[in-house]
């Protein structure tokens, strides 16, 4: 396992890191959250990253009933969390970023966390109706006071990004040092093109989200949603229609020959390819099995086979972007 820097801040983070959107709660209860985060330690893995909204927040009390049960040094993990959807309905408790919320947003997280801080607070998506300034300094407040020690934005478009990094500049402040994106195969433009400039601007990270695709790029929904997969929850129904895309599909085939001619699986591949680009801290992955999280890791045996040729044969079976 390779530890990268989070841009330009000191923290190191795993390349590969294990996340609990979806599974947790819904896939996974404490006891497998335990044996999951316990594998993804024994390989190196040292970021474990959450959000308030996940499963209403079940996600983190699984994840805090799970590391106390560990009994980790703190020192040796990091956690993340994520504020802006909220927990509950009513004005200054749902799809915001004011700092009247993410107060009390970030003293929930840590009660359900069991934690005293975490190591990696994002604002989960931007809020038009804040000022970025009000949402800046309650960050900063935030960090100051030790409850989150660095912060960061998830799908916020770069000139947001930017807009925040200057305010903190000019007032001193704690600055954004990570950005969240979704980035794999078939969804890269933001991370390759609309941040391009940031990273040697203001020092970007990255930890990004979805290298499967949701699980699209495992090729597993050629045939259909599968019983027990992602795609047949529920929760999940909003993404059936991209996942059973015919055309997305047939360069899906394709690319799960090629993983194959690499002696790889599809999985391994998508998230090489992803810790490839050198922009990516950390690549987060999903798993609901001690399985399937150490078939995930084998991802790391994979990023030596991905030289320029390979990468270029990669590009070419996929869309422009």
């Amino acid at each position: 396992m390779e530890y990268r820097r989070l841009g330009r801040s000191g923290l190191q983070v795993s390349q590969v890191s294990l996340g609990s959107w979806v599974t947790y709660h819904n896939q996974v209860d404490t006891r497998a959250a335990r044996e999951l985060m316990a594998a993804a330690f024994d390989h190196g893995v040292n970021f474990f990253d959450n959000a308030e909204a996940y499963a209403g927040g079940q996600s983190e009390t699984i994840m805090g009933a799970a590391l106390s049960e560990l009994g980790w040094s703190r020192v040796k993990y990091v956690v993340s969390t994520k504020f802006y959807w909220g927990l509950s309905e009513g004005p200054n408790q749902r799809n915001t970023l004011n700092r009247k919320y993410l107060r009390q947003a970030i003293d929930g997280s840590l009660q359900r966390f069991g934690l005293d801080y975490v190591d990696l607070a994002y604002c989960h998506r931007p809020d038009p109706n804040t000022p970025i300034e009000e949402t800046v300094w309650a960050m900063h407040d935030m960090v100051e006071q030790g409850k989150a020690l660095y912060w960061g934005t998830s799908e916020w478009a770069a000139d947001e990004i930017r807009a925040a990094w200057e305010i903190a500049e000019r007032h001193h402040l704690h600055k954004p040092v990570v950005e969240q994106p979704q980035y794999n195969l078939f969804h890269r433009e933001r991370v390759e093109k609309e941040y391009a400039r940031l990273y040697d601007d203001i020092g970007l990270g990255l930890t990004t989200w979805s290298p499967l695709a949701s699980g699209l790029l495992t090729g597993k929904y050629r045939n259909g949603v599968p019983a027990g997969s992602r795609g047949a929850l529920e929760s999940m129904a909003w993404l059936r229609d991209a996942l059973t895309d015919p055309a997305k599909n047939a360069i899906v085939d394709r690319f799960v020959a090629f993983a194959s001619n690499l002696g790889c699986t599809p999985a391994q591949l998508a998230i090489a390819w992803c810790s490839a680009n050198p922009r990516v801290s950390s690549v987060i992955t999903g798993a609901s099995s001690v399985a399937q999280l150490q078939d995930n890791l084998g991802a790391l045996a994979v990023l030596p086979k991905l030289d320029a040729d390979t990468l270029q044969q990669l590009d070419a079976l996929f869309p422009s972007i």
